[in-house]
């Protein structure tokens, strides 16, 4: 189990690395978002034509990028969407338990299925042909538009990522279910941080709920004209 453990910390290492990138792929696509936008007010404004499909397509592809590679991280500090209201309820074991099943039944077939099936299209997307020789590589139908083919390779890039996210988990799942307590904290480290959150909220709102019936005790208080 030792050694699983280190392997899980390996992977989670990766993880956290990609979560500088992450930030700064987020600071570039809002950048070129406003820039795409301002040059086409600006455009209109002097009646010339200043942006092109390149930017524009420059946008979308940091958008995805940003989408696929944050696959790992996501799972990692579980911070995907849960509809379950019971999960909440439950103790680590229990959560455990039900983590580790679906990510062995469903999240990590599922990764290793999306890389299959996306093997052939990336493949010809960089310009395998039928008969296996190679020709140029998938260029984007606007003109002036980015090669696709290194946009698609990034689809097997992230379920990569999230398969071996996957694989870490089950680590640290299972050893919570043979009995290393002391990584309970690590796998429920969002549902703890997220009772922080709800809990200061909740000490917010009573205070501003408080300086309310201050204020209308004293507007009750004053004498009426």
């Amino acid at each position: 189990m030792n050694a699983l453990l280190r392997l899980a910390g390996v992977i989670d290492a990766i993880t956290d690395r990609l979560s500088g990138l992450i930030s700064v792929i987020v600071i570039l696509t809002v950048f070129a978002g406003f820039l795409n936008a301002a040059l086409r007010y600006l455009g209109q404004l002097l009646q010339q034509t200043l942006i092109s499909n390149q930017l524009i397509q420059t946008q979308w592809y940091l958008f995805s990028l940003l989408f696929l590679i944050g696959f790992p991280y996501l799972l990692k500090h579980n911070v995907n969407v849960r509809v379950d209201f019971l999960y909440s309820h439950w103790g680590p074991r229990t959560r455990a338990v039900v983590d580790l099943v679906g990510t062995i039944l469903f999240l990590i077939p599922f990764a290793v299925l999306a890389i299959y099936v996306s093997v052939g299209p990336v493949l010809t997307s960089w310009g395998r042909l039928p008969d296996g020789s190679w020709g140029p590589w998938e260029i984007s139908g606007d003109a002036g538009g980015l090669p696709l083919a290194p946009l698609k390779t990034l689809i097997i890039v992230g379920f990569f990522g999230l398969a071996m996210q996957g694989i870490a988990q089950v680590i640290k799942y299972a050893a919570v279910l043979t009995g290393h307590h002391e990584l309970d904290k690590v796998v429920m480290e969002a549902e703890s941080e997220q009772a922080a959150a709800e809990e200061l909220a909740r000490e917010l709102r009573e205070e501003i709920e408080a300086h309310h019936r201050i204020e209308e005790e004293k507007e009750e208080r004053q004498p009426q004209p």
